[in-house]
């Protein structure tokens, strides 16, 4: 098996020698941009890693599905972005910031179409149950990015209403990412099917962590601005957790803050910032983290994966909770 170093330098290769041109040049310029910026290149990486786990044979039949997820994955950044109103992305302008919202809408749908050229070159005895997981899994995406915004509109989430919509929105990709190596590389469908499971909480695991960059990270690092979910009204893990220990006051305090139109942003950061504080916010994400970063390798217990393998899933879960952006 290659290392997860090895896995990396192979996906960062494929990614730019990805044929991304054509005209006319606004249509396709985003889109270059888009993957020049960088990213953790997650879902590509647990595709091949998956795979690796079977065979070392690393062709097309392999990389160019990875590079479809990579490529699916960042059309629905772009669209995100500009539901988000969101001016950075990875630290750099976003697409609809750098060009207008109707170039980022094309741009992202050719990336869609684009996704799935890549992905069809999937072996052709796998290519259907390549196919149908991903255009399930690229309808599921949808679902959770439109609860996404349903709930911005709620004064209230439950914890489990938030952990379903991020299953959707985050988690069923990395998911499906894992299985679709696994699939590729011929693994038995019991092993596909804990592998899944295995991406899915440890998809769970990574938007918490990607929830806890926002409010607790380095902007210089993390490629955001801290505080932006929190300016935007975004229902992130920290604000259900909170709604969930804060007392009626403090709830209602909470959302008076969020809805308050007349204080600057810094304030509005600081003071809800400081709410999660009181609560223990920030500590009780990181067992979140480790909650779910743990069901993820339970998942593999009774696999039928080996040792070894094993090994290796869970030394890219510890990656992944790991991580510094």
């Amino acid at each position: 098996m290659f290392s997860i170093s090895e896995i990396d330098s192979i996906v960062e290769k494929s990614i730019f020698s990805l044929e991304l041109k054509g005209e006319p040049d606004e249509l396709y310029d985003p889109i270059k941009y888009l993957i020049s910026i960088g990213g953790k290149r997650l879902r590509p990486k647990i595709a091949i890693l998956t795979y690796n786990l079977f065979s070392d044979k690393i062709d097309r039949s392999i990389i160019h599905p990875a590079m479809g997820l990579e490529i699916f994955h960042g059309f629905t950044l772009i669209h995100d972005d500009i539901m988000d109103k969101a001016d950075l992305r990875r630290n750099q302008a976003t697409v609809h910031k750098k060009w207008n919202d109707n170039i980022a809408i094309l741009s992202g749908d050719v990336m869609c179409i684009k996704s799935y050229q890549y992905i069809s070159d999937a072996p052709a005895l796998k290519l259907k149950s390549v196919l149908d997981l991903f255009s399930l899994t690229a309808a599921q995406v949808c679902e959770g990015q439109q609860y996404d915004m349903n709930f911005e509109n709620l004064s209230f989430i439950a914890m489990e209403d938030y952990i379903s919509m991020i299953g959707l929105k985050t988690a069923v990709l990395i998911a499906a990412s894992a299985k679709i190596g696994a699939i590729i590389a011929d693994a038995p469908q019991s092993v596909s099917d804990a592998i899944y499971n295995y991406g899915y909480q440890l998809g769970l695991a990574f938007q918490i962590k990607d929830d806890y960059f926002d409010s607790f990270g380095d902007s210089a690092l993390f490629g955001k601005k801290i505080g932006g979910d929190i300016l935007c009204g975004k229902k992130t893990w920290l604000l259900a957790e909170s709604l969930k220990r804060g007392d009626l006051n403090k709830r209602k305090e909470l959302q008076d803050l969020l809805n308050n139109k007349t204080i600057t942003d810094k304030e509005k950061i600081e003071r809800v910032l400081s709410i999660y504080n009181e609560l223990g916010i920030k500590e009780a994400a990181e067992e979140a983290m480790i909650f779910y970063h743990n069901k993820a390798t339970e998942a593999l217990s009774n696999s039928g994966l080996n040792k070894e393998q094993r090994a290796r899933l869970a030394e890219f879960a510890d990656s992944v909770i790991n991580r510094e952006k």
